[in-house]
């Protein structure tokens, strides 16, 4: 870290308000300073978070920018909830601060820069969301000074993951005491039917995902990477094969979304879904040498990249097709997991392709992105997970040598 940056950060611990945007400037002049740079660029998108979806009054987020009071959150499949106007994000998209804070974290040079971040912005938000009014602990889909909002499995996983790899990181105990209770909760949204696996949202047992199964492995086998306890290693292998055996199309070898408790399939195919078991594959072949692991891993990502790209004009690359971009972000995930255990990087450099056109063509005036691959729509409201995914996106391209 070059000299100063400790005396910065004494400083900042004084600031009450505008610290975020301050230590952001910071670091893009002392570490960022090359254009064209993966890290400059991951770093311009997260100062352009903080200074359009933050504020002056706490440490939380605006879901949209510019704020839209006719916005309603149609993931939450809960139109009660949905119609109740939210001047802050909801969990789900806060949730992508926190990841996106995280790879910029796993940098050379910049972990006790964004650590501070972590600790004394994202955390302290999404302290916001933690509901300890039911049993077990779990994190809410909003904030917890609201009416009581449904509980997912799949948003709290996601947080698992992210507190998992903050501590891989860092080696602080808390983060690995907070991931810890976060499986319990997880753990609790198991049961015999269909023969196990989690289901999506604790309010509504009527579906085991794709998104709350293929991830819940994931979080099981960084928690297996982080403690050496083999219990999580069985249980990361245990839901890997039950998302196998009950979502994986035979035909083309992605997932579908869902399983109901009635047996009938939901067979929407998303890019996080595939993405999920993709990195998955690839982990149980780091910790098991089993090589059907890495034959499924080297399977799926072929099919995904056959299902989610697509040719696009005179580009000389694959181009990713429209879809929510944080799914993208996650897909990514598995291809870099690929990349740590084959040495092929085939398909971070066509992610790389995407990701400079992303930067050419798809930001506007401050520095936001729209979702369109295609251009044809602009988009004038911007969402913030789509603005955390490529964060994120960045940051792991950069970590990968891009």
């Amino acid at each position: 870290m070059p000299a100063g940056v400790s005396t910065i950060l004494l400083y900042l611990k004084y600031m009450k308000r505008y610290f975020t945007l301050f230590l952001l400037n910071f670091i893009g002049v002392a570490l960022f300073a090359q254009e064209g740079n993966f890290q400059n660029f991951a770093l311009q998108t997260l100062d352009s978070i903080y200074s359009k979806f933050g504020n002056a009054k706490n440490q939380l987020l605006a879901e949209k920018y510019p704020f839209d009071e006719n916005f309603k959150a149609d993931y939450l499949d809960n139109q009660q909830q949905a119609e109740q106007q939210k001047k802050y994000a909801y969990l789900w998209p806060f949730s992508g601060s926190f990841s996106a804070v995280n790879a910029l974290m796993e940098l050379p040079k910049t972990k006790k820069a964004f650590q501070f971040l972590l600790d004394k912005k994202v955390l302290v938000g999404l302290q916001e969301y933690r509901d300890e009014s039911r049993s077990p602990v779990g994190y809410a889909s909003y904030l917890n000074t609201a009416p009581p909002s449904d509980r997912f499995y799949d948003d709290n996983i996601w947080l698992g993951i992210d507190f998992t790899d903050s501590f891989i990181h860092t080696k602080k105990a808390n983060y690995l005491t907070s991931a810890k209770e976060i499986w319990n909760f997880v753990m609790s949204g198991e049961d015999d039917k269909l023969g196990g696996g989690v289901y999506w949202c604790e309010q509504k047992k009527e579906s085991k995902n794709t998104c709350s199964n293929a991830p819940a492995s994931v979080f099981a086998l960084k928690l297996f990477m982080a403690t050496n306890d083999k219990s999580y290693l069985q249980e990361g292998e245990r839901l890997y094969a039950w998302t196998k055996k009950n979502l994986q199309d035979p035909e083309d070898k992605l997932y579908w979304d869902n399983i109901q408790l009635n047996g009938k399939i939901g067979k929407a195919k998303f890019s996080y879904n595939s993405g999920q078991m993709l990195q998955a594959a690839a982990l149980l072949y780091k910790l098991t040498k089993n090589k059907q692991y890495l034959e499924d891993a080297q399977q799926l990502a072929e099919a995904c990249l056959g299902y989610f790209f697509e040719k696009s004009g005179d580009l000389d690359f694959p181009k990713l097709k429209n879809s929510n971009l944080w799914f993208h972000a996650v897909m990514m995930r598995g291809y870099v997991e690929l990349a740590v255990v084959n040495g092929d990087k085939k398909y971070l450099s066509i992610f790389a392709k995407n990701l400079e056109f992303a930067w050419k063509h798809m930001r506007d005036r401050v520095g936001l992105f729209s979702p369109d691959w295609t251009l044809k729509d602009q988009h004038q409201s911007k969402w913030l997970l789509d603005q955390c995914a490529f964060v994120e996106m960045y940051a792991r391209l950069a970590k990968a040598g891009y």
